[in-house]
């Protein structure tokens, strides 16, 4: 595995540790246009997800927020996991909306 494939690994699985720090870092670091679109992708999907989960976090005690909490939830933990599983079979991937813009 070389490295540019173990960074995007590490970008897309720091949706469980640290969805903000490691991306920047991937992005100021690492050199390759691929691995950074991929930095900047997970970025802003992880920013917009985090947004989007504390607005239905907040309808939710109005009842109306909870189907979306869970909808949001799910697509926040299903498309790191499937780009992680693209990255270690060295094929693309783009997160879904945000992947367009970068194309």
């Amino acid at each position: 595995m070389n490295m540019n494939t173990i960074a995007k690994i590490l970008t897309h699985a720091s949706t469980f540790f640290a969805p903000i720090l490691v991306p920047v870092i991937v992005w100021l670091l690492v050199d390759e246009r691929e691995v950074r679109n991929i930095a900047l992708q997970a970025l802003l999907f992880h920013i917009i997800m985090g947004v989007l989960i504390g607005i239905s976090y907040v309808f939710s005690f109005i009842l109306i927020g909870i189907p979306f909490l869970i909808v949001f939830g799910l697509v926040a933990l299903y498309y790191p996991i499937k780009g992680i599983i693209c990255a270690l079979n060295d094929r693309g991937f783009h997160y879904p909306v945000i992947g367009s813009f970068f194309r």
